[in-house]
């Protein structure tokens, strides 16, 4: 939220040519609390006074000598940073009021100023101005904090892959559609599974000697993308002798929560026996 004190603090910039005009504006605004209130009568230096001022507000006489009004809102236009044009313009003619909106005004002042009016104006516009600054900010600040924390997952990510390949006999990536997409060790035999992509041959194979119901239990596990932990299973090779494998896995989730893959490590128990 938006306190009073923020609004009364905010930077007012008050554009007519006529010196009544500019000072009937000040005192009221001055009265009504605001302490950064300046002024120009001269248009054509409002784009660089705003440019180096950032004003919160602009309050624009449309009917000006020399640079209009009009005129010098295409010319902010091409120098505010946040898109956001702060113009409350002045006029006396009912018909300007449309196009000024048109052109990018956020709301007038009818001339002769009723100085209830003004100040009620100018306050919620200067309301909506800070909030919209400050939205801005958040999403910049979110942005950074969004952007920190995907390189750390990045970099967690590494150092998780590392440690894997190094604390463990096997590590595995698989894709969404269960194709294997990083191997290390021998994984594709531990699953009982061989890979086209990766083996190149155009064709499948089963390997044989596996313990049917325990990899069929592993493969329901990972099918239903659940995580699994110490699982161990068995084959008995073609000359008999037994090998046993524990093996832990995980599904892999993009920031959308979008199953993505999996990926896991594995490790032998014993040796041929």
């Amino acid at each position: 939220m938006i306190t009073e004190p923020e609004i009364l603090n905010a930077s007012i910039l008050i554009v007519d040519d006529q010196e009544a005009n500019v000072r009937l504006l000040e005192e009221t605004l001055t009265q009504a609390g605001y302490g950064r209130v300046s002024s120009t009568r001269n248009p054509p230096e409002v784009c660089a006074l705003h440019r180096k001022n950032h004003y919160d507000l602009i309050l624009l006489d449309l009917q000006m000598p020399g640079m209009d009004g009009f005129q010098v809102m295409e010319g902010l236009k091409t120098n505010d940073a946040d898109g956001y044009l702060p113009v409350v313009v002045i006029t006396a003619q009912p018909g300007h009021k449309l196009r000024a909106l048109e052109a990018g005004a956020k709301d007038f002042v009818s001339k002769p100023f009723d100085l209830v009016e003004v100040r009620t104006r100018i306050h919620n516009i200067l309301e909506v101005r800070l909030l919209y600054r400050k939205l801005a900010e958040y999403n910049k600040v979110l942005e950074r904090r969004v952007s920190e924390r995907t390189a750390e997952l990045r970099e967690s990510e590494a150092r998780y892959r590392s440690l894997t390949e190094l604390a463990s006999d096997w590590y595995w990536e698989q894709d969404a559609a269960g194709s294997f997409t990083k191997v290390s060790g021998p994984v594709l035999e531990m699953l009982g599974i061989r890979v086209d992509s990766l083996r190149g041959s155009g064709q499948s194979a089963e390997v044989s000697g596996w313990n049917e119901s325990e990899r069929e239990q592993l493969q329901a596990t990972i099918a239903a993308r659940q995580p699994f932990l110490d699982f161990i299973f068995s084959r008995v090779n073609a000359d008999g002798t037994q090998q046993k494998f524990r093996v832990s896995g995980e599904p892999m989730f993009n920031q959308s929560s979008r199953f993505v893959g999996y990926r896991g490590i594995g490790v032998e128990l014993n040796g041929k026996s």
